[in-house]
């Protein structure tokens, strides 16, 4: 039996006015895959995450999450995380003053019987993440150790195990290695190939197409809000793939003046 993809989006289309961001997507999500998003700034990148995490409605077109058609115009990032859908950003949106464990549960916090937040719980469970599933074993480095403590790769490691630990079937990664010197980078790329091994999938959104074909399992690029690109990351090396971006440039350095 085939396994439903975990989203799907059918021709989308996503419009602003006369500014047409997307046009006509078909685009598919599977289970236990990293899949790298590649383009341009304004090649439609962000539109096409928000659409897909409920932040903005489609235009036109349709979205499929496990084979279930999903009403667009009620889809909420609400939704998204009921569907177990996480999005990670640059900033990784963490209290720098706040301690790990309460990062772990902003908003969601781990309740006792009388609704009362239940400190120990959440300690002992961010505990758990940040040895099990994102391996922080640095000394001086606890569950109560404050954010502004943590080097940029780590603070994107709680992140990832934040979304982890929720359940999340697909965790959309936007750009996570903005500004990390080199062995920040590798961490954040070591979380990464976590999200695969717990059986996860990815949305890997990168302008250092280096590290896209490094860790991912596919690529897709889009250009000016269209696929250019659709492939396993098997079927071309880091050259073929550099060449390929290369040349959709060709048809604007062809033109008039901009």
């Amino acid at each position: 039996m085939t396994t439903a993809p975990i989203v799907r989006l059918e021709n989308v289309r996503k419009q602003y006015g006369k500014v047409v961001s997307l046009k006509d997507v078909t685009l598919e999500i599977g289970s236990n895959e990293i899949v790298g998003l590649i383009g341009d700034n304004g090649a439609g990148k962000s539109t096409l995450i928000k659409v897909l995490t409920g932040v903005e409605q489609p235009t036109s077109g349709t979205i499929y999450v496990r084979g279930q058609k999903i009403d667009a115009l009620s889809y909420s990032v609400k939704q998204a995380h009921k569907l177990k859908i996480e999005t990670v950003y640059q900033d990784s949106s963490l209290g720098e003053k706040q301690p790990l464990w309460r990062n772990f549960f902003v908003g969601r916090p781990i309740t006792n019987w009388l609704g009362f937040i239940d400190v120990k719980a959440e300690k002992r469970v961010a505990d758990q993440i940040m040895r099990s599933t994102i391996g922080f074993r640095g000394v001086g480095i606890d569950v109560d150790t404050p954010v502004s403590r943590l080097s940029g790769g780590e603070r994107q490691g709680v992140a990832i195990g934040r979304a982890m630990h929720f359940d999340s079937d697909l965790i959309v990664l936007d750009e996570p290695t903005v500004a990390l010197a080199l062995k920040e980078v590798n961490k954040v790329l070591d979380f990464i190939r976590s999200i695969k091994a717990g059986g996860r999938s990815c949305i890997y959104i990168e302008h250092n197409i280096h590290h896209v074909h490094e860790v991912c399992d596919r690529l897709v690029v889009l250009d000016r809000g269209e696929i250019a690109l659709d492939a396993p990351t098997s079927s071309m090396t880091y050259t073929e793939l550099t060449d390929f971006l290369m040349s959709l440039h060709k048809p604007r350095m062809a033109g008039s003046v901009q």
